[in-house]
């Protein structure tokens, strides 16, 4: 799974295969022609309330991926950071990081891809997390 580049349709068309429901049920629950819905799974993103059908439907968060690339690609440390910096204010945050970010991660280091260091400089994830991860591999 591509983190960076998300492409809705292809996501719900292999949980759809997954749990193996007919269009004919799908079209019905989601109030669409069945030739729409397999436009949908050529779609490379969709509206937020059909995507919400979706997730009902399938019983998965489809958000998550956007969630996930938002962490990779657009860090909250950032935006906290400069918070700080304008309020004079400590700003604590939960660990906001999915499994399928951390597979991403550690999956990228495995390989060779990236090591360590070049992960928490681009993805600006702390090394204490990371070490973390790594270690319960």
């Amino acid at each position: 799974m591509n983190i960076k580049s998300i492409h809705i349709g292809s996501l719900i068309r292999s949980k759809v295969e997954e749990h193996q429901i007919s269009t004919e049920r799908i079209s019905r629950f989601l109030n669409r022609p069945e030739d729409e819905v397999e436009r949908m799974y050529h779609a490379k993103s969709m509206d937020t309330d059909v995507l919400l059908k979706w997730c009902k439907l399938l019983k998965f968060d489809f958000f998550r991926f956007y969630t996930g690339h938002l962490i990779l690609y657009a860090p909250q440390s950032r935006i906290d950071h400069e918070f700080c910096q304008n309020k004079n204010t400590l700003v604590f945050r939960k660990s906001i990081y999915t499994q399928e970010v951390k597979n991403f991660i550690l999956d990228k280091i495995e390989t060779g891809t990236m090591t360590a260091k070049d992960v928490m400089e681009r993805y600006k994830i702390p090394k204490t997390t990371l070490y973390k991860w790594m270690k319960k591999i």
